[in-house]
């Protein structure tokens, strides 16, 4: 005898996604014209089937758990799905954007991060991006269960990391140093000795271009007096614009950064290379939208 085949309860699906799009009850149900016991019931026999929680509590909001997240990402291409359909009956041909959800490192500047994604932008078929920020361990975790697409990093992810995830180079270039011009020009007799106890502003020691910048200091012999650490970009950069410090950058950005900061530039760091990453779940990359990014970045990096 054959086993029956499973189904999904696509109302019961319904009743989810709508839960965690509002993220509330009482909203789900003045959306779908329901009392919040029926919901509330529908919700439980729903998680029954699946054998697993699927909403919890986060102060007054209720959230998707782990698995949560899981279906309501297939329920919002179902529904997405749904609503192409409802509008092609009706004659009103739609083509839906392509999502992108992408992750980027804190420590990667945002010029260089905009310069890739409005790549994505141009492409014929229309993209919605979806950015988030943080540390790359945080957005690696959010990779590995499929909140991302694609992580933009300046270091590789580590097979220490028990992650089957894959680096794909984007580029690298050269790192100079760069203040405000009055700083600039008192430091800039006898560099690099001079920024031995000079102000510095510097990425995180959990970083790889600080790693580089960190050996670059030691070579040299100079052991400047550091300011203040940055696991944001833009905080470091306006902290460079006020005067506080002298702040590495990539070189890809000194002309941007001398017209839009007013920096100037003091020396470079010779032999130090920021380099970028697109890290993904996938071997080769297949999205139209990251595909761009990559081409993008053989132009930013091309010197």
């Amino acid at each position: 005898m054959a086993l029956p085949i499973p189904r999904l309860n696509y109302q019961h699906l319904l009743y989810f996604w709508a839960v965690v799009r509002s993220g509330s009850l009482t909203k789900a149900c003045a959306e779908l014209h329901l009392s919040a016991p029926t919901v509330s019931a529908q919700l439980r026999t729903f998680e029954e089937r699946v054998g697993e929680k699927l909403l919890t509590k986060s102060g007054r909001t209720l959230v998707p758990t782990e698995m949560g997240r899981l279906v309501y990402s297939y329920a919002e291409e179902i529904f997405g799905l749904g609503g192409d359909l409802l509008s092609a009956l009706a004659q009103r041909p739609t083509r839906k954007p392509m999502r992108l959800a992408i992750g980027v490192d804190d420590v990667v500047p945002k010029e260089i991060v905009q310069r890739l994604l409005e790549a994505a932008l141009d492409i014929e078929h229309a993209v919605q991006l979806i950015c988030r920020e943080g540390t790359l361990e945080y957005l690696l975790d959010e990779l590995q269960v499929h909140e991302l697409d694609v992580v933009i990093s300046d270091s590789p992810a580590t097979p220490s990391r028990n992650l089957r995830a894959y680096n794909h180079p984007l580029g690298s270039c050269d790192e100079s140093w760069m203040a405000a011009p009055a700083l600039a020009r008192e430091l800039r007799a006898g560099f690099p000795k001079s920024l031995d106890g000079a102000n510095v502003l510097l990425p995180t020691e959990d970083t790889a271009i600080r790693r580089a910048l960190d050996q670059w200091l030691d070579r040299h012999g100079v052991r400047p007096y550091v300011v203040g650490e940055f696991e944001d970009y833009a905080l470091l950069r306006a902290f460079a614009r006020a005067g506080h410090g002298v702040a590495p950058v990539p070189n890809v950005l000194l002309e941007q950064f001398k017209r839009d900061s007013g920096l100037a530039v003091l020396g470079p760091a010779r032999k130090v290379r920021a380099e970028f990453y697109a890290i993904s779940m996938e071997r080769k990359i297949k999205h139209p939208a990251v595909l761009a990014i990559s081409k993008k970045a053989q132009q930013i990096f091309r010197s």
